[in-house]
């Protein structure tokens, strides 16, 4: 069954082309992800099939199954303010969902057993006790309690949590999800990872988590150069099959290069006055012009920036702790940093990671203990609330603002412009104002004026929040290379896996274990663990007799 048909669907902005007469079609059960570079128009597509905005042109057409509810996550949610947890996330059109929060109220007020009758009898006529439990399953894995309280109070990442929520319990037909891990921890990605795994489940997103893209999905849809293409299978089958069209193309594009030199030496040595004949070939000469001027072709990223000498002693956390209104966040903790080591942060929100940072930079003095920086580090620190551009400037005086030129292994040297081409921004775009860049772009750009710096010891938090995964492997290609010290807190597995040799546990009141392994080593571990410590259960509990486990009558 067809749920959602696009037909030569189009939109631009002023001059700049997001896409052109793009058509898709999504069916019952498929799980479709939309990917694209930042800046090319995946969030309007999505605002255009929801209704959001319009297809430029009178032959673009939307068609949605009259039968169908769809269920948008933004990645900036619309709530009211005003509404508490409780009604906000509960405020949704299907029937079983309000027959919950009925039921819900109703034992709020113990006071009017008439009431709680009839919620429990409404409960019954819809079956909705298992919606119940899905309802209190949903809430517990996204970390919202409180129930109580004003939305308006909630932070970015509660609201995006609060919104994910709210549609999940909805059951809408269609879910169409933009960036729905940004704000939340690895436990709760899994989480939601297992959940979209769902057989029935139909779904459309945008997402630059590649283990999301491997595990759910069954096609991929690429936005690229104003085009739709759709490659059957998950990530890797979308890897192989992507690796071998741009083989064809370049062979294609090997052939046109010829061609186009055979023409264009032929119109230099055309007299003025031209046959028909002759003017049919300068039609073509110019249409191969365009198709070899417009075919932009990915540069392997090896910049292979000169960072700064590390000496000998680098970074020294001295049994440092830290509390925060009587909550324990770090507790003696002590570590000596090694030349070259690539350290991953993980645990939940709130647990003191970004605490712990500004404790190791200098930013926030630790209650006890001490930390010492060596003399020749040179931090490089990213962070999510460290971005500070200026609207009014062109992306490339950012960047010179900085450096002309950057030093590079070897003696060689790095215009400012090859810069940040390498990192995606083409020289039309280097003329743009930062106040027309997207969000993502936004992040590119600060985090290359990071690298700028030529630090020695790079420090990343969460770096990998709405980039999108053209500009992931441009960053990892450039952090495998990097030869000094390497900190990452992320909540993107795939990130860690490739860049981080051991791991800071955050195991909540201060503790911080140190494990040697990547993530997916850590959580393989920790099942390792979780199976042992049934078996013993199960062990003890044979050794003293049966238990009964039932409920009480």
């Amino acid at each position: 069954m067809n749920y959602l048909t696009l037909e030569r669907v189009s939109k631009s902005y002023g001059e700049k082309l997001l896409f052109k007469d793009l058509t898709l079609f999504i069916n019952k059960a498929e799980k479709v992800a939309l990917i694209a570079k930042n800046g090319t128009g995946k969030t309007s597509l999505l605002n255009i099939i929801i209704g959001k905005e319009r297809s430029e042109g009178s032959e673009g057409k939307i068609y949605v199954n009259k039968d169908i509810r769809i269920g948008y996550l933004e990645q900036e949610p619309e709530l009211n303010p005003e509404k508490t947890i409780f009604e906000e996330v509960l405020a949704v059109e299907n029937p079983m969902v309000k027959a919950v929060k009925n039921y819900l109220e109703a034992l709020e007020n113990p006071d009017n057993p008439a009431l709680l009758e009839e919620a429990g009898h409404q409960m019954e006529e819809l079956h909705a006790w298992d919606q119940e439990a899905r309802v209190r399953e949903i809430l517990s894995r996204l970390k919202i309690d409180h129930l109580s309280q004003k939305v308006g109070f909630l932070s970015g990442g509660q609201k995006k949590r609060l919104a994910l929520a709210k549609l999940l319990i909805d059951e809408p037909e269609l879910l169409i999800l933009d960036e729905p891990t940004n704000h939340l921890d690895l436990d709760m990605i899994e989480w939601l990872e297992e959940y979209l795994q769902r057989p029935n489940l139909t779904l459309l997103m945008v997402t630059h988590d590649r283990y999301f893209l491997e595990s759910i999905c069954d096609s991929i849809v690429e936005l690229e150069r104003g085009s739709l293409t759709k490659f059957s299978g998950n990530y890797s089958a979308y890897l192989e099959k992507k690796a071998l069209l741009q083989e064809n193309e370049s062979i294609e594009f090997d052939k046109l290069k010829k061609l186009y030199s055979k023409e264009l030496d032929w119109v230099r040595r055309q007299p003025k006055a031209r046959t028909t004949k002759a003017k049919s070939r300068v039609d073509k000469f110019d249409q191969i012009k365009d198709q070899v001027s417009g075919r932009k072709v990915d540069e392997e990223m090896k910049m292979e920036i000169k960072a700064q000498r590390l000496g000998s002693k680098i970074l020294e956390a001295h049994n440092i702790s830290k509390k925060f209104n009587d909550q324990l966040l770090v507790d003696s903790f002590s570590y000596k940093f090694k030349k070259g080591e690539r350290v991953g942060i993980v645990g939940p929100n709130g647990a003191g990671k970004s605490t712990f940072l500004n404790m190791l930079i200098g930013q926030l003095a630790p209650d006890t203990g001490k930390v010492i920086v060596g003399e020749t580090t040179v931090f490089g620190y990213y962070t999510q609330s460290g971005m500070n551009l200026r609207d009014d400037k062109r992306v490339i005086d950012v960047i010179t603002d900085i450096a002309e030129v950057i030093p590079l292994e070897k003696g060689k040297h790095m215009t400012a412009a090859q810069l940040l081409e390498k990192f995606l921004f083409s020289r039309p775009q280097q003329q743009v104002y930062v106040s027309q860049l997207s969000g993502g772009e936004k992040r590119r750009l600060y985090l290359l004026t990071i690298l700028m710096n030529n630090p020695n010891f790079m420090i990343l938090d969460e770096p990998t929040n709405d980039l999108d995964i053209m500009t992931l492997n441009v960053l990892e290609d450039f952090l495998e290379d990097f030869p000094g010290c390497l900190i990452i807190v992320s909540h993107d597995r795939y990130f860690l896996d490739m860049l981080t040799e051991h791991l800071f546990i955050f195991e909540g009141k201060g503790a911080i274990k140190d494990f040697n392994g990547n993530y997916t080593e850590f959580r393989e571990w920790q099942k390792a663990e979780a199976k042992a410590a049934f078996r013993n259960f199960e062990t003890c509990c044979c050794r003293s007799g049966p238990t009964n486990l039932s409920r009480p009558e």
